[in-house]
């Protein structure tokens, strides 16, 4: 007759990760009679991207990312390859002014693969946000590369609310460049930038 593991008192061991995944402490196997070996399990999601400059959307997408892991770091890209508007500093002011009063968001910066990054910061999900059905080939591409590279760390995709799901980056600098209002679009610090270098742009935004 064949014995359930309920019927026993013991549960078979999860293989598919579920303690980490729930965000419990692992139980380590450990010798019959010692005390368990609690390790704390890493809560820290990365949120990677240009940020030139931050956008309202950003900041919709990464309050709701805090709101499902214990901290969330902002990571702006050092990208050679463009000739941004502000620079990497300037940016990582933007972000460390406008989540101010959220203290499970921090800002940093990296370079080279966001794989690597996100390892060496111990991140348990690397989080991206999708405007519309164009963003997801691109990032179903990355997130499949990325499980390649670094199989540990998952993607997670959310969208933005829908106020600014046709908000972006480049089309707030092609506004700004031409004088348009861009109020409601970003936070507050970006938008008194953005005034400083095109004269006649609203300094006023709604409030992020």
């Amino acid at each position: 007759m064949s014995v359930s593991p309920e019927s026993t008192g013991t549960r078979p061991p999860c293989s598919s990760g579920c303690g980490r995944m729930l965000g419990f402490a692992r139980v380590s196997p450990r010798p019959k009679g010692s005390a368990p070996n609690l390790e704390p399990t890493s809560r820290l999601a990365i949120c990677p991207g240009s940020f030139d400059p931050l956008t309202l959307g950003h900041v919709d997408i990464i309050r709701r990312a805090a709101r499902q892991f214990d901290r969330v770091v902002v990571a702006v890209l050092h990208n050679t390859g463009k000739a941004p508007l502000f620079t990497v500093p300037e940016r990582l002011d933007f972000i460390r002014a406008t989540f101010a009063n959220d203290p499970g968001v921090e800002a940093d910066a990296f370079s080279g693969l966001l794989v690597h990054y996100a390892r060496r910061r111990g991140a348990a999900a690397i989080v991206r946000g999708i405007r519309a059905v164009s963003d997801f080939e691109y990032e179903f591409q990355m997130a499949l590369m990325n499980r390649r590279l670094a199989p540990e760390v998952e993607t997670v995709f959310l969208t933005p609310a829908e106020e600014y799901s046709y908000v972006s980056s480049r089309l707030i600098k092609e506004i700004t460049a031409l004088s348009g209002d861009v109020s409601g679009l970003v936070p507050d610090p970006v938008a008194r930038s953005l005034a400083e270098k095109f004269p006649g742009v609203p300094e006023s935004a709604s409030t992020g």
